[in-house]
């Protein structure tokens, strides 16, 4: 995968499943597609590690929130492309609500004008 050409930013403890579930959302896709697609939406700035990206997909295929198969890719290449389950599919949704109400907590603190 390339190198984010923007200012990179550390993602918290748990995200990385949440945000690789939010790439399957939109279809099944393989590793280097998934890389592709969280780095062009972030702006360069979620540029992930390759090993962890696997790690983060053999850890949701293990929780049967994603499933996998071997395909081609448009190049003719074989790949495993990974798929959200319906199960994963219900999680992604739960986790996105917790994690956006989490996050607007936190905006509202770090942006408080006074006391």
């Amino acid at each position: 995968m390339a190198k984010a050409t923007g200012e990179s930013v550390q993602l918290l403890k748990g995200t990385l499943d949440l945000i690789v579930m939010k790439t399957l959302s939109w279809g099944p896709m393989h590793g280097y597609g998934i890389a592709t697609w969280l780095e062009s939406q972030s702006g360069g700035a979620l540029g992930v590690d390759d090993s962890a990206l696997y790690q983060a997909l053999h850890r949701l295929e293990a929780k049967q929130l994603v499933d996998a198969e071997w395909g081609m890719t448009p190049t003719n290449r074989q790949a495993r492309f990974y798929r959200l389950t319906p199960v994963g599919r219900r999680h992604l949704k739960a986790e996105t609500a917790g994690w956006l109400r989490y996050a607007d907590s936190v905006r509202t603190v770090l942006t408080a004008t006074g006391r």
